[in-house]
């Protein structure tokens, strides 16, 4: 007789193993932050939450979804953006993914999650990555993406990230510029329909757009309250970031490669990674997201993020080509008199036959130009040690001048527009082929050779200075053209890993015209980044405002220049042009022999200040007090020890202030306990712009109260320096 009772006990317990097993929750977590995953009854897995961590996560699993697939595909039923667009040898363009399993682990302050995907009808698979970083609150996402089928695949679409979010309104922040221009600040409302920031240009990817946002939920995004979710794209080529608002006000971002003219044929047992999309949530406004960007950036995603970035003069904007051993040794004096650490060398060393004495020439040729420098390197090196600082050298190693002994050599090594289409020249150069291996190892041996020939070099400053207009190379073939934006920007990562594992105490800079290379990819494997070719300091307040939502102070490499100001012609006092430089990694970019001699003075006490104050700016957290973009006409910016028993206050004035309007500035991070002593810094006089000046003050005054502080005039400032005081 048959037993119903058992029967029907087993039907449970298969149903509820059933639902635990296809029902189950994948949560990736910090310690303030979780994203996390639901697998469905049917095996597909959903996002089901974003934002702060829950401490209690017990019935989440019976929630609606409401977010997409993990990693939308298309054919499958989607009708908004994918992440994922494949087509198959037999025509198919519809792809199914299935949750197979997951493997997750923790080890220290990372957790590592792998989420395994599979298209339902081919040996067609996804692997989601996650690396979560608990004391940072950051949270990276990549995608490989590989097949087992007997023909190759063509990918259209292959995205680092989607991820979905749920508010009532949402406001973008992006960065965007031109040239001298870069990071420039702008919030919008998204509506329904696709916003999209991206970039076609190859090269310099980040001088007019970056690939980074914030995005605030439900109200415009507040520096210290609000739900703010951050995001940057570690990749130095090409990027997309989609932002889709649909009815049923849903917006989700995906982001990673830009497709465009990118399709990528992928062969059976290969594997294609995409770049890291770095994420960041934070429920205490936009500030608090940069702080743990910051954080993370230093601690892992920066070379060398825990050692003390040293004081730079750079030759280009006090020499530019115009140079020999006489002039930049006269500048060396100068710049060992203020205290500076690293003189650097920059264009116009270089080529014999086709000497490098304007842009037209010589790119390619890394020999040193024995007719402006008769003695060689080491002549100007030695000098730089004799004198107390190190030497560091200008590089643009992936470009080539048509006028050159490279390009009559190896032309087939030079991206070019084929069919006898002729090649556009941008700055009278072109551009290397890196998608070839050989010309990954030339590059390589271009700047290796310099290096072991002169050990003493202890800086590279790497330019880049056209973008990649000429698509088409010698070296893929016919099928493969489309792969030439993805394969040069993972030829440029090969060289640049390479040298950062055998040059492990060389500093390198990424500069691309200025800001061309401010992105958490090439950041990976360099020390600092040149944020701008602008230095008048009036345009710097706005560029580095922008660039330091995301990215560190202490990779932003600012200089004090002449004034009137190169680009702008804009005049400045020698103060407020140390006062905003000192914000970020200060340099210097001028001729000393061209300052009066109290302006060396203020700048060697500068110098000293800079030296006094630099681990607060770049080990410390950084606070947006004061926006130049408000109608105030004021700036101002604070940075805390991590132990906050120290602190700066930055306060900038760049219009005229009438006779009694004047700001009151609150700052950020400190102690609310502790009592702090606050001294003015930098001063150009006797007379402060404060009453207390060298007074204690509590932590809790200086955060509640304010300061006021008296700054009247356009184009002046005021540094503050706090210490605890037992």
């Amino acid at each position: 007789m048959v037993n119903i009772k058992k029967i029907l006990w087993f039907v449970v317990v298969y149903y509820v193993f059933q639902t635990n097993l296809y029902a189950q929750l994948i949560p990736i977590e910090t310690y303030e932050n979780a994203l996390v995953f639901k697998v469905s009854e049917n095996k597909k897995v959903y996002q089901i939450h974003y934002g702060s961590r829950l401490e209690h996560r017990q019935g989440l699993e019976h929630m609606k979804v409401v977010f997409n697939e993990a990693y939308p595909s298309f054919g499958n039923g989607a009708s908004d953006e994918v992440a994922l667009l494949a087509t198959h040898a037999d025509g198919t363009m519809a792809t199914d993914l299935y949750y197979v399993d997951h493997v997750q682990k923790t080890a220290g302050n990372l957790q590592q999650t792998v989420i395994h995907l599979k298209d339902d009808k081919k040996a067609f698979f996804v692997d989601l990555h996650f690396n979560a970083y608990a004391k940072e609150n950051v949270i990276e996402q990549w995608t490989t993406i590989h097949h087992n089928e007997s023909q190759a695949v063509t990918l259209s679409q292959f995205a680092s990230s989607a991820i979905g979010f749920k508010a009532t309104n949402y406001y973008l922040s992006q960065f965007y510029g031109s040239h001298s221009k870069e990071m420039q600040f702008n919030e919008s409302k998204l509506t329904n329909g696709i916003k999209t920031i991206e970039t076609k240009r190859g090269v310099r990817t980040t001088e007019y757009e970056n690939p980074s946002f914030m995005l605030a939920l439900g109200s415009q995004a507040e520096e210290n309250s609000g739900e703010v979710i951050a995001g940057a794209l570690a990749w130095t080529g090409n990027f997309r970031l989609s932002f889709q608002v649909d009815d049923q006000a849903r917006c989700q971002m995906i982001g990673g490669i830009n497709p465009f003219a990118s399709a990528y044929t992928l062969n059976p047992g290969v594997s294609f990674e995409t770049p890291r999309m770095i994420l960041t949530y934070s429920d205490e406004g936009k500030n608090r997201a940069s702080i743990n960007l910051h954080r993370w950036a230093k601690t892992y995603n920066l070379r060398a993020g825990d050692e003390l970035r040293p004081i730079v003069l750079n030759s280009w904007e006090g020499a530019y080509f115009d140079f020999d051993a006489k002039k930049l040794k006269a500048m060396m004096d100068g710049a060992a008199e203020m205290g500076v650490e690293v003189f650097v060398l920059d264009d116009g060393w270089f080529g014999n036959k086709y000497p490098r004495n304007n842009a037209k020439s010589g790119l390619g040729d890394w020999q040193v130009n024995t007719k402006k420098l008769p003695k060689g390197l080491d002549d100007l090196i030695d000098y730089t040690v004799s004198k107390g600082m190190k030497f560091g050298l200008w590089v643009e190693p992936e470009m080539v001048n048509p006028k050159s002994e490279l390009a009559e050599e190896h032309p087939e090594w030079i991206i070019q527009r084929k069919n006898e289409r002729g090649n556009l020249l941008e700055r009278n150069q072109l551009l290397l082929d890196l998608s070839n291996p050989e010309v990954q190892e030339f590059v390589f041996k271009t700047v290796d050779g310099i290096l072991k020939a002169h050990p003493k070099i202890a800086y590279v400053k790497w330019d880049a200075n056209r973008h990649l207009q000429n698509f088409g190379s010698t070296y893929l073939n016919k099928k493969n053209q489309s792969h030439l934006f993805i394969d040069y920007a993972k030829g440029l990562e090969r060289v640049l890993k390479r040298l950062e594992e055998k040059y492990t105490k060389t500093i390198f800079q990424a500069c691309a015209s200025g800001g061309g290379r401010v992105d958490f990819g090439s950041m990976k494997y360099t020390h600092e980044f040149w944020a701008s070719d602008d230095t008048d300091p009036y345009e710097r307040l706005f560029i580095q405002w922008g660039t330091n939502h995301i990215y560190p102070p202490i990779a932003t490499a600012a200089h004090v220049t002449k004034s009137p100001n190169h680009q702008t012609k804009r005049e400045t006092s020698l103060k407020f042009r140390f006062d905003v430089a000192m914000s970020g990694r200060l340099g210097i970019e001028l001729r000393p022999d061209d300052l009066e001699p109290d302006e060396v003075e203020f700048a060697k006490k500068a110098v000293a200040l800079y030296k006094d104050i630099r681990p607060i700016v770049q080990f410390g957290d950084l606070y947006r007090l004061l926006s130049p973009y408000d109608d105030d006409g004021y700036a101002a910016l604070n940075y805390v020890s991590q132990n906050k028993k120290e602190a700066l206050l930055m306060v900038y004035s760049h219009e005229h202030h009438r006779r009694n309007e004047r700001n009151v500035v609150k700052m950020h991070g400190l102690n609310p306990k502790t009592i702090y002593r606050v001294k003015e810094v930098n001063l150009e006089g006797k007379k402060s712009h404060i009453t207390f000046n060298n007074q204690l003050v509590s932590g809790a005054v200086l955060m509640d109260v304010g300061i006021w502080v008296n700054l009247r005039r356009p184009l002046e400032s005021a540094v503050f320096k706090l210490t605890e005081e037992k």
